[in-house]
Order: C-alpha cells, then sequence, then structure tokens
C-alpha cells in the first residue's frame, strides 16, 4: 500500500513537473520581450518656488524659498570670496572652513556638536574652488536656536591652536593615504599639469606651514558680508527669513583695516602646451607617473575647456551658451552607468569596475576629468578605448534612442535633487555663487532636453580634443604596450619618488 502511494505521488509530481515545463516554455517568449524596457514616460514639469530676495544693511544678501510639505529648513551661508581660488597657501581655505565649528568665544567643539544634537540637527562647514558654504539643517520649530549656533560659528570662531594641531594631523594622515593610490594621485597631478590649479586639499609640506596667523588673516580678508548670501529653504517664509537674519547677522561687520589682495593668492602657471594635433588624433601630451609595484593604474583623460560657467558679454552675465551642451556630451560620454566609457570599458570589457567622466565649472574654466581605474597590464588598452570614445562623440551624432535616456538622467537626478531642503539650498548656492539669474532653476530641464544631437557632437569636436594623458601606474609593466599604440607619441615620465606637487615643474629640485 505504502509502495503505491509513494507512485502515485510521482506520478503526480510527473504530471505537475510536465505542467510546468510546459507553461514555462508557453511563457518564454513572453519572457524574452520584456527584456527590452518600455518607453520612457514623458518628464514631469518641475516649478520652483519663486525666490524672496532682500538684503540687510550691511549688504549681506538673503534669499528665502518658501515649502511647507515638511517642517524642516536648511540655512546655508554661501561666502563667495572664500573658496581656494582666494588662497595664498594650498589648503586653507579648507582648513579655515573645517575650523569654524571647532570652537567658538563662547563654545567648544564638543558643546557645539552636544547643542546640535540636542536640536536634532547638524551643522557643516566646507570650502571648494569657487567658495566656502557654512549650512544648518533643522525642523523649522528649533530654527531660531540652530540659527544662534550658526551665526557663532561664522561671526565668533577661535581658531584654537590644538583644533589646528588636530585637524592637520587628520588631514595629512588622510593625503599620505590619497597619495599612495593611483586614482587620488592622478586628479592631484592634473590640477597643475593641465588645469594650471593648486591643489585646493592642500599637500602635507602645505598644511604643515599653514600657521594660526595665515587663517586668521584669511578668514579677516575674505569673510565678508556684502560678498555673501544667506538661503533660506523650507518651511520659513521670508519675513521670518529675513527677521532672523537681521537678528543673527546683521551687526556683521565688514573690516576697515583688512582687505584681500591678488599678492595674497596662488598663480599655477599651466605647464607648458598641448601639443598642436590633427583632429583625428584626439589626445595630446601623454604624461606617466612611475609608481613601481602598484596593484593597478588609474587612466585620466584631463583637459581645460576655454569655457566657463558664465559669459558676460557686454557685462551682462548669464549662463555660457555651452553649459548645457557641456552638460549633456558629459553625461553620454560617462555621467552614470549606463554612458559610453562605463558601458565600453566595464560593461562591455571588464577592464574596470568604473569608468566615467566630470565637468567642474570655473568662472572663465571649465575641467574635465575622465577617470578610468585598471589592471596594469591593460593601461594601454583603456587609454586607446578612451581615446576612441572621445573622438566618436565628436565626429558622429547621438542616436535618439541613446541621447533622450541620457538627458532623462540629467533631469530626473535634478528633480530629485530639488525634492529636500538640502538639495534646493544647495542649487540656489550653486547660482549665487556665478552670480547667475534664479529663473535658471525652472529652465533647466527644458535647456536640457532642447540639447540637439548635432550640438553635442559639435561642442565635443570643438572642445573635448587635444587633452592630457595622464597615467600612475607601473611602468615597466605597459611600457611596450603604450608604445605599440601609440607609436609617435612622446611620453613623459615622472618617477613617484621624483614628484613634488608642489613644484609648478612637479619634479623635485
Amino acid at each position: 500500500m505504502k509502495l503505491e502511494i509513494r507512485n502515485s505521488k510521482l506520478k503526480n509530481l510527473g504530471k505537475s513537473a510536465v505542467f510546468f515545463i510546459v507553461n514555462f516554455a508557453f511563457f518564454i517568449p513572453f519572457a524574452f520581450a520584456q527584456e527590452q524596457p518600455p518607453p520612457a514616460s514623458a518628464p514631469r514639469e518641475l516649478k520652483i518656488p519663486a525666490i524672496q530676495s532682500s538684503q540687510l544693511p550691511n549688504n549681506l544678501k538673503i534669499a528665502v524659498v518658501e515649502r511647507k510639505n515638511v517642517p524642516l529648513v536648511t540655512v546655508s551661508l554661501l561666502l563667495n570670496a572664500a573658496g581656494a581660488d582666494y588662497e595664498s597657501r594650498d589648503g586653507l581655505a579648507n582648513m579655515t572652513a573645517a575650523l569654524l565649528p571647532q570652537g567658538t568665544k563662547t563654545l567648544t567643539a564638543t558643546q557645539i556638536a552636544e547643542a546640535m544634537e540636542f536640536l536634532g540637527g547638524r551643522i557643516s562647514s566646507r570650502a571648494n574652488w569657487n567658495s566656502s558654504v557654512v549650512s544648518i539643517n533643522v525642523t523649522s520649530d528649533k530654527l531660531e536656536q540652530a540659527m544662534a549656533i550658526m551665526s557663532d560659528v561664522v561671526l565668533n570662531p577661535t581658531f584654537a591652536q590644538n583644533e589646528i594641531d588636530l585637524y592637520k594631523t587628520q588631514a595629512n594622515d588622510d593625503l599620505n593615504i590619497a597619495l599612495k593610490q593611483p586614482g587620488s594621485l592622478a586628479g592631484f597631478v592634473a590640477s597643475r599639469y593641465t588645469f594650471g590649479e593648486h591643489n585646493a586639499v592642500g599637500t602635507p609640506e602645505s598644511l604643515k606651514s599653514i600657521t594660526n596667523a595665515d587663517i586668521t588673516k584669511f578668514y579677516r580678508q575674505n569673510y565678508l558680508p556684502n560678498q555673501s548670501v544667506l538661503i533660506f529653504a523650507g518651511d520659513i517664509s521670508g519675513a521670518q527669513a529675513n527677521a532672523l537674519a537681521k537678528k543673527f547677522f546683521g551687526n556683521w561687520i565688514k573690516p576697515e583695516k583688512e582687505y584681500a589682495s591678488e599678492t595674497d593668492r596662488i598663480s599655477v602657471p599651466t605647464i607648458g602646451s598641448p601639443t598642436s594635433l590633427s583632429r583625428k588624433e584626439i589626445a595630446g601630451r601623454f604624461l606617466v607617473i612611475d609608481l613601481p609595484n602598484t596593484g593597478q593604474a588609474a587612466v585620466t583623460y584631463a583637459k581645460k575647456l576655454g569655457i566657463g560657467r558664465v559669459a558676460c558679454p557686454n557685462s551682462k552675465c548669464a549662463t555660457d551658451a555651452a553649459f548645457y551642451p557641456s552638460t549633456v556630451a558629459n553625461t553620454v560620454l560617462g555621467g552614470g552607468y549606463s554612458a559610453r566609457l562605463n558601458a565600453e570599458i566595464r560593461i562591455k570589457r571588464g577592464l574596470s569596475y568604473g569608468a566615467g567622466s566630470s565637468l567642474s565649472s570655473r568662472d572663465r574654466q571649465t575641467n574635465l576629468l575622465v577617470r578610468v581605474q585598471t589592471k596594469n597590464e591593460t593601461a594601454a588598452e583603456v587609454v586607446e578605448l578612451v581615446v576612441a570614445e572621445i573622438g566618436r562623440l565628436g565626429s558622429t551624432n547621438v542616436e535618439a534612442a541613446e541621447l533622450t535616456p541620457r538627458q532623462l538622467t540629467l533631469t530626473g537626478a535634478f528633480g530629485s535633487s530639488l525634492e529636500t531642503t538640502d538639495g534646493l539650498a544647495a542649487k540656489l548656492v550653486e547660482l549665487y555663487t556665478f552670480g547667475l539669474n534664479t529663473d535658471e532653476l525652472n529652465a533647466y530641464m527644458t535647456s536640457v532636453r532642447s540639447v540637439s544631437a548635432e550640438q553635442v557632437k559639435n561642442f565635443a569636436s570643438s572642445n573635448l580634443y587635444d587633452g592630457d594623458i595622464i597615467i600612475v601606474g607601473d611602468y615597466k609593466v605597459f611600457a611596450d604596450d603604450l608604445k605599440k599604440r601609440f607609436p609617435n607619441q612622446k611620453v613623459e615620465i615622472i618617477p613617484a619618488s621624483q614628484l613634488d606637487l608642489n613644484n609648478s615643474t612637479l619634479r623635485k629640485n
């Protein structure tokens, strides 16, 4: 009997298996048909609330975007004269900004951190190339208490020596690690070699040389109300924002005897100049930083573009006409997982965990940086692939099936960023940094979608060619392959042991 039951179950199981196989086979064509994603839906329009602008008697500008959907407020103080572009020593702007919340005349660093934690908020301060920014994020009912801390941090920093020493130790540890990594080292090199800029985060030597007097002088010269914008985004009205601005920053006075001088700013000449090439060759100079026995190589393509974030014909500034074509071109080339560089180098060939490109804007300059990390054995092949993709972008029109999704990537990310008070404040910081009209926020999506394939191609062919190839890796491993693939190319080699990031020539004297 038991045997018969087992056989009966087996028979039933067999029937079930046949039923499953038949039905699975029936659904196979349907499953394969679903491999093609559905077409993208129509883009959602975005409307930013009106930006309320005003100004205090000390010339501190105020910008307010009221959004009542959540009880949160982000306040960002944009310091337009306190970026790395204004510093006298590499890393000075970043050090000054980082030290602001590390102690005031009445509060220690620990007390500041504990007070913000008690309010359920956060405070941050940072410097970039163009400016410095101090921000708080807090619920609207705790905003006044948080603003008191923020103003104290900005107006009454002490720059205590023990905090300076602690910052130097931590920053130096981070730098020493970064300078041993091919990818980050290639970025440091590109700053001087291609972009004609110093290293904004500093070097071990420059950080060591910065004194309390340097920090205090930079603060007095560059933290100025008439060069700053106080931005409110979130659950706050214009009247409330103006009252808080007046209460906490109305007494901020520009020092009469301190002033910024051009002689205090670092000037770094571009090393040499790109080779004059036919447009078919794409890459200009080749520089190898020979880092023996490193596990991987970093391949970088760097180009200083002769366009800025803004153009000022007849002294009236607006977004440069090339900004949106450059943004779309970059996202096609390397702005995301589905972009061309990553698709070709990682997805198709498996030569890297990631390949991408980025653009960094200045007033009158834009820096293009393509980054790929790969095995030393495949470094020359990756160089060839990067050059080929840049050449393809500048020689053929992007098909609509590729261009439209890349544009949607940009507009989607833009729309998502504006859903938070932090993201909305950050976009306003960008516009006020470059003195652009705030109407740009509502124009962004339309401007991106209006970029044509012809504009992308023309931008790439006119601006992206003749860049520098910088490879950081074990040269002996890829030397022969590099010569084979680029037989007519002169390659400059600097041993890592002879590299000096503080010297405009990149070489130790």
